[in-house]
């Protein structure tokens, strides 16, 4: 009997055309473009407390009990290192037409008192930054890491949360950012 591969790398495409299954550069991108996500701001802390922000989207629960969540950083940014020195972060969910605020994230930061970007922040149980203009926030106390590719993932247990007002969140869609591919 003649032993056949049945896996193979050429696929076709709706039209009949062939594909690899690996896909091309640009196929990829579109691809991984159609992955869902929410923007958020990820607060974290110096070794001194001084607060500092990111507008992150790669965010995800991970675990009902405990409640856990996935977070993908950066590699060598100044959040980056923050959180792999303090353990901790906070998430801040921003309301549906907040692009303006999540926007002033996109650099780095200084806190003036207890703002950044012109935006006041409050703390509680991790130290890290939680924004009165958010719908809701949690704190995180990291409980793993994966340190692979560009991003590091810090898989953290949820150990305090709070809802400041009701309200549909922000989507990176409806902002018409990519961060993907």
């Amino acid at each position: 009997m003649e032993n056949k591969n049945i896996y193979t790398t050429e696929k076709h495409d709706f039209y009949g055309r062939r594909s690899s299954i690996h896909g091309c550069q640009g196929e990829k991108k579109t691809a991984l473009r159609g992955i869902t996500y929410g923007l958020y701001i990820v607060g974290t802390k110096d070794e001194n407390g001084t607060a500092n922000a990111f507008a992150g989207n790669w965010l995800t629960q991970t675990s009902f009990n405990p409640p856990l969540v996935a977070v993908a950083v950066k590699v060598g940014t100044r959040s980056q290192e923050q959180i792999a020195k303090s353990g901790v972060f906070s998430v801040n969910i921003l309301e549906t037409g907040q692009k303006d605020m999540v926007t002033a994230f996109f650099k780095s930061l200084e806190p003036e008192g207890n703002k950044l970007a012109g935006y006041e922040f409050y703390t509680e149980e991790t130290g890290c930054p939680i924004f009165k203009d958010a719908l809701s926030f949690f704190e995180c106390k990291v409980v793993e890491k994966v340190e692979k590719g560009d991003h590091y993932i810090y898989v953290g247990e949820v150990i305090n949360a709070g809802v400041h007002r009701e309200g549909d969140p922000l989507t990176l869609k409806e902002t018409g950012f990519y961060y993907g591919g």
